[in-house]
């Protein structure tokens, strides 16, 4: 009977297979990978935006602009910082569904707007454009996180929450070469800016008709995955009511550990992904079309490898080959301190070749990090996940203002120019060290056990045992078969 038993609880298991939790996969996945395209089509336009060329075009450029570069880059953080902690603490307290949507509608509304302000007023017309773009964005992790802690089983979290987030890197790999193959077209570069705006505005009508906070609230889903889903989380409806516990938050090694390891990670990531194409320009002589196409690369690569290493996390997980932080900690180490190896070899290396292997290699391990801190908010408290993102990322965003500010620092500083190989060694070897430092502090002090705080001192419901899910898998099978 036991077996029969057993054999019954995993087959009930796959009958939830393939379900509403994937369509709500695929739309966040998509909400990344156009958010962070229209985070990324400035990164390039900038090229074309700040040519002085003498060709004829139907289309402006504004070479006097050039001097402020790296503050239109920079400038979405600024709005993006602000509004990321309260963001977590609405999508915890009143659902992320409206607010994700919200995020991504607005920042789209500004993306078509972009060349149209900096028309109107110039340089700062762009810049208040991406202030308000970060504003809006500053919902979108705590949503998406949030959403996440409710629909991804333990025993997928790895896959899916690093499947969704490769919408990040397949954002940047996308928005590359189509705004460098657009900004070198007659269309130029507002065009790129309409067509993400475009596609923003389409994804916001999406998620409205399909999105949903929870299995809970959705209405269309069924018993058996709703009970997959919900028999490995702990769901808002099965804690108490508790508010967030920001000192024992604040005051955690390893939510500390988060905040050191996110930082370093933003450190790296937005020095790259801001500085790439200007270091292919000015070091490796590529035109607009070619400089778009390899600057995209290295984020192909990690994209790719996100879907080799999340489910290797699960499965090392799912089989009891290690514990779960022995997992998280193994590909944190290889998403920020494979990197922070990789990049040093650029001082000794100087062909073109070279240089984009290098780089290749570099965002490839990256991709590891998905399934190492970038998760691990949820294993440590599944009540606080979207707050405690909203805090790491905050955090972190300041690491991505100071980034590609900081390529200006280093040529007041050194009286190097960005055509000056010397700067470049400069940035890639800073951008080394956050990450092996961000590696080192995750490794020892990093938990993937569920935090007393969780809840603020309350008595946590009892997580249910592999018997009582069968039992009430059971008891449901036994209902359906009997209607």
């Amino acid at each position: 009977m036991k077996n029969i038993e057993k054999g019954t609880f995993e087959v009930a298991v796959k009958r939830s297979g393939l379900g509403y939790r994937h369509i709500q996969y695929l739309l966040l996945f998509a909400a990344c990978t156009i958010a962070y395209g229209m985070r990324t089509v400035l990164n390039v336009a900038i090229i074309a935006i700040l040519s002085n060329d003498k060709k004829d075009r139907n289309y402006p450029v504004y070479p006097n602009w050039a001097s402020k570069k790296n503050i239109m880059l920079s400038s979405f953080f600024w709005g993006y910082i602000c509004l990321q902690i309260g963001a977590g603490q609405l999508a915890k307290n009143y659902g992320p569904k409206l607010f994700l949507f919200a995020a991504i509608f607005i920042t789209s509304l500004f993306t078509l707007l972009t060349p149209y302000m900096g028309a109107l007023i110039g340089y700062g017309g762009i810049i208040l454009c991406r202030i308000i773009q970060g504003l809006s964005q500053g919902f979108l992790v705590p949503s998406i996180h949030n959403l996440l802690s409710h629909w991804a089983p333990a025993t997928e979290r790895a896959t899916w929450g690093s499947g969704v987030y490769a919408g990040q890197a397949l954002g940047n790999v996308l928005a590359m070469p189509i705004t460098g193959l657009i900004s070198d077209s007659k269309y130029g570069w507002p065009a790129a800016f309409y067509l993400y705006g475009a596609l923003g505005i389409c994804w916001s009508i999406l998620w409205i008709i399909f999105g949903s906070d929870s299995p809970a609230k959705h209405k269309s889903i069924s018993s058996d995955e709703k009970q997959y889903i919900e028999s490995s989380i702990v769901t808002e409806k099965d804690s108490p009511d508790v508010p967030t516990p920001w000192k024992s938050i604040f005051t955690s090694l390893p939510m500390i550990s988060l905040i050191v390891a996110h930082c370093g990670q933003n450190w790296g990531f937005w020095t790259l992904l801001t500085e790439i194409p200007s270091f292919m320009e000015k070091i490796l002589k590529q035109n607009i079309t070619s400089n778009s196409l390899l600057s995209a690369l290295p984020y192909f690569v990690m994209w790719v490898m996100t879907f080799v290493f999340s489910p290797l996390a699960d499965m090392i997980v799912d089989k009891k080959i290690v514990r779960l932080i022995t997992s998280r900690k193994i590909f944190n180490t290889i998403g920020l301190g494979c990197p922070a190896i990789t990049l040093l070899t650029l001082i000794w290396i100087d062909s073109k070749w070279g240089t984009i292997a290098v780089l290749v290699i570099a965002m490839g391990f990256n991709a590891a990090q998905y399934s190492g801190f970038n998760i691990n908010h949820i294993d440590l408290s599944p009540v606080h996940a979207g707050t405690m993102m909203a805090i790491t990322n905050s955090a972190a965003t300041v690491c991505s203002i100071l980034a590609p500010l900081a390529v200006d620092l280093f040529i007041y500083i050194s009286g190097y120019e960005e055509t000056d190989v010397a700067l470049w060694n400069i940035v890639f070897c800073t951008t080394s060290t956050f990450y092996l430092l961000a590696t080192i502090f995750y490794i020892c002090f990093a938990s993937g056990d569920v935090q007393k705080w969780n809840f603020n001192g309350s008595t946590p419901p009892t997580p249910p045992q592999d018997d009582d899910i069968k039992i009430k898998v059971l008891r449901k099978i036994s209902t359906l078969s009997t209607a």
